[in-house]
């Protein structure tokens, strides 16, 4: 065990995240021994281990308590800890709304279509939760400058800030289309944002763009026991 946990260590940080498929972080997910192994070494250095059921992938990050010591001496890590100046920021959650919201929606139905079907069937498997490309799908480049250039600095800010967005992980561009990148539903949380961004000052800026998705979501929030994620 001892070598397994080293290596899965030195992978997360050589290529800052792994697929849930990864052998070592499917050992990770499920092996507790593992996992304690596992967390207990990152604690020690000052990193935990990130992982979110609705991502694809999972990468590490520095204990809450380690981000002042490390990072106090970049203004930025109050609002973030990867060094993006604000419009950077704001295209952030954008993108993040139009993505991982509707994304989150779709996941959420076949997890209830899975359960409805699951019992029904007398040995039914439980099936682990879609992602990827069959429930994120992808948002036109030029769309997203048209709707929000005005906002959020015009279209040569816009795609300098794509480019920032995508070499930290954030997204994946694809000719004029973006797609969700491997850390856009992993380090970015998903019961704080969501009724900020749903309530809060950018319902108006997103508009219409959200307005097919804030009932449902309302709808499961208001359904949810206290204690829930």
């Amino acid at each position: 065990m001892d070598k397994e946990v080293r290596t899965l260590v030195a992978r997360l940080l050589a290529h800052q995240h792994l697929p849930r498929q990864d052998k070592l972080v499917r050992q990770a997910l499920t092996d507790e021994l593992f996992r304690q192994d596992l967390d207990r070494r990152l604690h020690s250095c000052g990193l935990k281990f990130l992982d979110n059921p609705y991502a694809a992938h999972v990468t590490l990050a520095l204990d809450r308590d380690m981000e002042q010591s490390v990072l106090g001496e970049q203004e930025e890590w109050l609002s973030n800890t990867m060094n993006m100046d604000r419009g950077a920021i704001a295209l952030l959650m954008v993108l993040w709304a139009l993505i991982i919201l509707p994304k989150r929606q779709r996941q959420i139905e076949r997890k209830e279509l899975g359960v409805a079907q699951e019992q029904s069937e007398m040995f039914a498997d439980e099936k682990p939760l879609a992602t990827g490309r069959s429930v994120s799908a992808p948002i036109s480049r030029n769309a997203l400058i048209t709707d929000f250039g005005d906002k959020l600095g015009k279209a040569t800010k816009i795609k300098m800030n794509l480019g920032t967005l995508a070499r930290l992980g954030f997204i994946i561009q694809r000719q004029e289309e973006i797609y969700e990148g491997p850390l856009l539903d992993l380090v970015l949380d998903y019961n704080q944002l969501a009724d900020r961004i749903l309530d809060g000052a950018l319902s108006d800026l997103l508009g219409s763009h959200l307005s097919e998705i804030i009932p449902k979501i309302h709808q499961d929030e208001e359904e949810e026991e206290p204690g829930d994620v």
